[in-house]
């Protein structure tokens, strides 16, 4: 799979859970506004699942699975990039067990979210409120897991900085979702409906952040597929420094031999000067210079010894 489509798939899960929820409450305020059966007397805001249940049922169902099984995809991918490599490998098993353990509560979290919007809060109010803890309590305890990995990773890897934002963006939705799903069970329980249906969408829409966070979590296999990383292309001008100071000796020890150096333009002067250099210094090349060097003049003749 190329490297462009690891960040994709959180950023299309998220994608298509906003929509979802915007498509929610545009269809609820362009309908009037309806009081829906299975709002409370007095309840003027509607739950999700009070407009999930009723004519965008399917498109419910639809986009919620679309979103949680793309985003599951996420989990797995990452799990796979670090098993391989290309990604800041696991350095102990626990970090592997907290990696498993997120995975799958997060498989189980998909499931509750699916099975609460097939089985509506109108006909099944009781199962379809189970569903919902462990749709909500499933993601918790996964980013729990996957928080506490990347915790030891950060300590590990501490020249990756991108770790260390991650680490913080996840713990950061479980403290705020954790409030808001407490927020949420009292005002449900004092029967403040209006607030507790406010919080919903908070949450829901907060969810959506956490789900496209995870787009920072591939960055790094992204740029080791495309790019190389700063410590290669330092290692790589370190060899090229080293390379042309080999060079650059061996050139030396040609003149040191008295060797004549290799000529540095012989195309140019062999394709562009062909008659003018040729003929116009043959002689005088030749005969003033060998091997391309100048003739020694010759000792001078002793003086004659006959007086």
């Amino acid at each position: 799979m190329l490297g462009l489509s690891y960040w994709v798939v959180p950023i299309f899960s998220s994608t298509v859970w906003t929509a979802m929820l915007i498509t929610m409450l545009v269809y609820w305020a362009s309908t009037g506004k309806p009081h829906y059966s299975t709002m409370d007397v007095g309840q003027t805001i509607p739950y999700i699942s009070d407009i999930g249940h009723d004519t965008l049922k399917p498109m419910f169902i639809a986009m919620s699975a679309i979103t949680v099984v793309t985003f599951d995809l996420a989990f797995i991918f990452e799990r796979w990039l670090r098993h391989t490599g290309k990604l800041a490998r696991n350095t102990s098993v626990w970090q592997k067990v907290n990696s498993g353990f997120a995975t799958v509560t997060a498989i189980i979290g998909a499931a509750g979210l699916i099975l609460l919007t097939i089985f509506d809060n109108l006909r099944h109010n009781t199962l379809h409120n189970i569903f919902l803890c462990v749709f909500i309590g499933g993601y918790i305890i996964s980013a729990i897991f996957i928080c506490w990995e990347y915790q030891r990773l950060g300590i590990r890897y501490r020249e990756y900085s991108i770790l260390a934002y991650s680490f913080w963006i996840k713990l950061t939705f479980i403290i705020v979702e954790v409030c808001l799903v407490i927020a949420f069970g009292v005002c449900s329980k004092q029967h403040v409906y209006n607030v507790a249906a406010v919080l919903e969408w908070i949450v829901a829409f907060f969810y959506c952040f956490y789900v496209a966070s995870f787009f920072l979590d591939f960055l790094p296999a992204i740029r080791t597929k495309h790019h190389q990383s700063s410590e290669t292309q330092m290692q790589m001008a370190q060899e090229g420094g080293a390379q042309v100071m080999e060079d650059s000796a061996a050139e030396n020890g040609q003149y040191f031999h008295g060797n004549r150096p290799a000529a540095a333009h012989t195309d140019g002067y062999t394709n562009g000067h062909p008659n003018g250099y040729t003929n116009g210094h043959t002689n005088g090349v030749t005969n003033g210079y060998t091997n391309g060097y100048p003739k020694p003049a010759e000792p001078a003749p002793l003086s004659s010894r006959n007086f």
